[in-house]
């Protein structure tokens, strides 16, 4: 079997093997010429025929998914029978997924203890988006040669007349939010819960990185305002390539759409006097952009996730309440997963009671226990709602990781300290309250370790001082230096005062001759 197919084992893909075919597309007119001209002569006529059956699978004015078949319907389709049969289609179907026209997923269905193939169709690259893809480009040419290439791409690309080159244009068409407005204030959820619900909402799905979106000059033009005092400058990317491609990228890194990029060039600052992109600006405003759409589908989750929860909520409490006082024993802590009560707590309960409440009660009541009457602040408490329901850590996870703060005094109830530690745990994967135990003992054992470390690190820092100094006093003694000491000296004789006098009288003629004669 060719060494690039993913089925290595044929028993695995046979003809009672079930499918399913997804197209979120419907093939035009123009995408059966760009199958034909240009797909087939790189992959073949056997994997575009291949493709089309697949997406005849669903009738052409609809999208979505196809009924569960098996695949003895495709293989008798396309003549597809034997080993050797199933093997060419194999092949085929690496062809098509090499150019970005199919990707193929294999399922396991746990009920029924089967596995089911996806296929996954994606529509062809219209002629801008091929002809700008340098690998796709390269291949036609190795395949039918430079002059057919340029030929086939004067036969699909129009190109402007020539007496309209350099003519001054005006924009003359409405944008959307300038015609009509609508009332954002509030959620739709019911609507934004049945959406997400669909089917089609797989069309949303990021496509290849093959067939990437690439905003170019007239995606950007259209439907920017016209009386904006950054227009001559948008004009202008028509003829600098290099400004458009930093915007694409730009576009890509924040995930912008048209709407965004138009906005963002229609920003203050974002263009210098001369009329160059000022591309520190532009990336500062669109990271805010992305940073705000991130807080705002945050904010929707938790928006949907509470009323998901609301209104079993009480319920779910008494249910709790019951099962605490009836089936404690399925809910007790078991004795090595026992841990040690807090400081804090200290007379309040015992080891017992401690563990118990981490196990079984909601964070909000165990976060109440170490404050003062059971005030917690807001902040504190926005923390934990945003672990709770974005991460959708359980409430003994979360009692746990309170006992973390709580027992290791030099930790601080901090919004980045809580942050670390929560996407810690959840790129550990914690989830039960045996994981977050054994997680918070590691902590705290490596916590120990390095202290031991550093103080053994420092003890030997001035054992090896002292260490020094004692050796470079047995090698090399100080020198001894003369200091005068306070004390009475011995008196003077008159007869060697007179003599000290004369002397002195005698040096101080010397002197005085000596002056004069320089005088």
């Amino acid at each position: 079997m060719d060494e690039h197919v993913q089925v290595t084992n044929l028993h695995h893909f046979t003809e009672r093997h079930r499918y399913l075919v997804y197209r979120g597309f419907s093939l035009s007119s123009l995408d059966h010429k760009m199958l034909t001209n240009a797909y087939q002569p790189m992959i073949g006529a056997g994997a575009i025929g291949l493709y089309l059956t697949l997406s005849k699978q669903l009738p052409a004015d609809r999208i979505g998914f196809s009924p569960l078949e098996q695949h003895r319907r495709l293989f008798l389709l396309t003549g597809a029978e034997g080993e050797a049969g199933r093997t060419e289609w194999l092949e085929q179907t690496s062809r098509l997924e090499a150019v970005g026209l199919l990707h193929t997923y294999r399922k396991y269905i746990a009920a029924s203890e089967e596995y089911v193939y996806e296929y996954r169709l994606f529509a062809p690259l219209g002629p801008v988006e091929f002809f700008r893809n340098q690998h796709l480009t390269m291949l036609l040419r190795d395949k039918i040669g430079r002059h057919l290439v340029l030929s086939l791409r004067e036969e699909l690309l129009a190109d402007e007349p020539a007496e309209l080159a350099g003519a001054n244009e005006e924009q003359l068409s409405v944008s959307f939010m300038e015609l009509y407005q609508l009332y954002a204030g509030a959620i739709d959820f019911e609507l934004e819960e049945g959406l997400q619900q669909t089917a089609v909402a797989r069309q949303a799905e990021v496509k290849p990185m093959l067939a990437a979106k690439v905003l170019d000059y007239t995606d950007i033009i259209n439907n920017f305002p016209r009386f904006s005092e950054n227009r001559p400058f948008v004009e202008q990317l028509k003829h600098v390539p290099e400004m458009l491609a930093e915007i694409n990228f730009v576009a890509k890194k924040y995930h912008l759409d048209e709407i965004d990029v138009r906005r963002l060039l229609d920003e203050v600052g974002v263009f210098h006097e001369d009329g160059s992109l000022n591309v520190d600006t532009l990336q500062h405003k669109a990271n805010l952009v992305y940073r705000q759409r991130l807080k705002q589908d945050e904010y929707r989750e938790r928006a949907l996730t509470r009323l998901e929860r609301s209104a079993s909520e009480e319920t779910e409490a008494d249910a709790s309440a019951d099962g605490a006082d009836g089936g404690a024993g399925e809910r007790s802590v078991e004795w090595q997963y026992s841990l040690d009560v807090p400081a804090k707590l200290q007379g309040y309960c015992d080891r017992n009671q401690y563990n118990y409440m981490l196990r079984n009660e909601s964070y909000t009541n165990v976060l109440k226990l170490f404050f003062p009457r059971g005030n917690v602040p807001d902040n504190l408490l926005d923390i934990f709602e945003k672990i709770n329901l974005n991460y959708k850590f359980p409430d003994k996870v979360i009692n746990v990781l309170i006992h973390l703060f709580n027992i290791d005094t030099r930790r601080s109830f901090t919004y980045l300290s809580v942050e670390n530690v929560a996407s810690d745990m959840m790129h550990k994967k914690i989830e039960t309250y045996e994981q977050a135990v054994d997680y918070v003992r590691e902590r705290l054992t490596l916590k120990q370790k390095l202290e031991e470390k550093d103080k053994a690190a420092s003890a030997g820092g001035r054992g090896r001082g002292r260490s020094a100094g004692g050796a470079g006093a047995a090698g090399k003694a100080k020198p001894q230096i003369p200091v005068v000491k306070n004390g009475q000296g011995t008196a003077v004789s008159p007869e060697r005062l007179e003599e000290l006098l004369r002397e002195a009288e005698k040096l101080d003629k010397k002197f005085n001759n000596k002056t004069n004669r320089n005088s």
